[in-house]
């Protein structure tokens, strides 16, 4: 068994929006995505704009055909749109640990019930379905609004990586590291659940863009 086995390709369907693979051909939907709210322009955060979305899929999908990661695109279910996207990254089939991250919505559907549905789906499948121990989160020290999303999501702050990457403008980023184990999942489930059920929270499901890699060169790799 290996890591590209562990991690096999698979769409997740929820109430409001719907996970399906990436693919070459989204390169258009993801740019006009990102467009609503210029996302690109935020210096913590890794969007792609039209210069650099190839080279966004490109490495998106390398990384999941060596079995390190799963990348999707949210739809939006009532309009059938590409609205964002995520993925599972760093995945250690070894240790059973896996990161969620490279996650993004439109401005449009920021504060929104569409993060919680998409955190929902894809750690639902990552405890119940890979049998994974822990799923980890990982932002930007300055990127204060995904801090604290995560940390409500029930995450618990593992600790800081002090000067972990270098970034374009010459400054170093500071890594915050989060995790859910496979003892909190339970808990965690049945509180985005009850969440959810009572429909969009804002303070809840507070958009947190995922800062990976600088903006302005569209970098992707970690």
């Amino acid at each position: 068994m290996n890591e590209e086995l562990w991690l096999t390709e698979l769409e997740l369907k929820g109430d409001v929006v719907t996970l399906r693979p990436l693919k070459e051909e989204h390169a258009l939907e993801l740019v006009k995505a990102a467009s609503d709210g210029e996302l690109w322009k935020l210096w913590y955060t890794s969007v792609p704009n039209s210069e650099c979305v190839e080279s966004y899929i490109d490495f998106a999908l390398s990384e999941k055909t060596a079995g390190r990661s799963l990348p999707f695109v949210v739809i939006n279910n009532a309009t059938q749109e590409v609205i964002g996207a995520t993925r599972f990254c760093n995945a250690d089939l070894v240790h059973k640990r896996v990161e969620i991250g490279y996650t993004w919505y439109s401005k449009s559907y920021q504060r929104t019930s569409v993060n919680a549905e998409c955190k929902f789906l894809l750690l639902r499948h990552a405890f119940e379905q890979l049998s994974t121990i822990a799923v980890e989160f990982r932002t930007h020290w300055h990127n204060q609004g995904s801090r604290t999303a995560i940390a409500r999501l029930g995450a618990k702050q593992d600790g800081i990586l002090r000067n972990h990457r270098k970034m374009t403008n010459g400054s170093y980023q500071d890594t915050v590291v989060f995790s859910i184990t496979n003892q909190e999942w339970s808990a965690v489930k049945h509180d985005l659940i009850f969440r959810l059920n009572k429909g969009s929270q804002p303070n809840v499901v507070a958009d947190f863009q995922q800062s990976f890699a600088p903006v302005k060169t569209c970098k992707t790799r970690r």
